[in-house]
């Protein structure tokens, strides 16, 4: 099994997504990542998983905090900026105790990092959750899946 079989298999697993957002050198950074999953209820704990290629990896020793933006089917360039599949900028940052967020997502968190945990490749985040902010409007979320964008089927 080589890792582009690998890549297809999990590929198969639909997944909503998320910018995490976080600040360090002075300056607003996200990434988009789909690799975010809920770890406890008790204490409320999540986790977000950095590829070692990533910013965000490279720089995993000046992360303290960072948020979590789920995002709606309407924020998919927020997305692909974010994963750098368009070249464009963004600055249009709100803010969710102290750290920086994507506005008008379906919900935001505020983490504080407790563990980081190497694994392979990667590097997993694991955060207490500080604050939640829910979106008044419902909404539905962009998915990703076969690697491709997907929106559900309203019908």
């Amino acid at each position: 099994m080589n890792s582009q079989h690998f890549r297809r298999a999990m590929s198969k697993f639909a997944t909503g997504i998320t910018v995490v957002t976080t600040t360090f050198d002075d300056t607003n950074h996200g990434m988009t990542v789909n690799a975010f999953m809920s770890v406890s209820l008790d204490p409320q704990l999540i986790t977000i998983s950095l590829d070692q290629n990533s910013n965000f990896y490279k720089n995993a020793d000046k992360i303290k905090r960072f948020g979590i933006s789920i995002l709606r089917e309407e924020q998919q360039e927020i997305s692909m900026i974010f994963a750098k599949q368009t070249e464009k900028d963004f600055d249009n940052f709100s803010e969710i105790d102290g750290v920086p967020a994507i506005p008008d997502s379906l919900a935001t968190l505020a983490c504080t990092v407790v563990n980081q945990v190497e694994a392979g490749d990667h590097l997993l985040l694991i955060a207490n959750v500080d604050k939640i902010d829910l979106s008044e409007d419902e909404g539905s979320p962009i998915l990703y899946f076969n690697s491709s964008y997907r929106k559900i089927d309203k019908d």
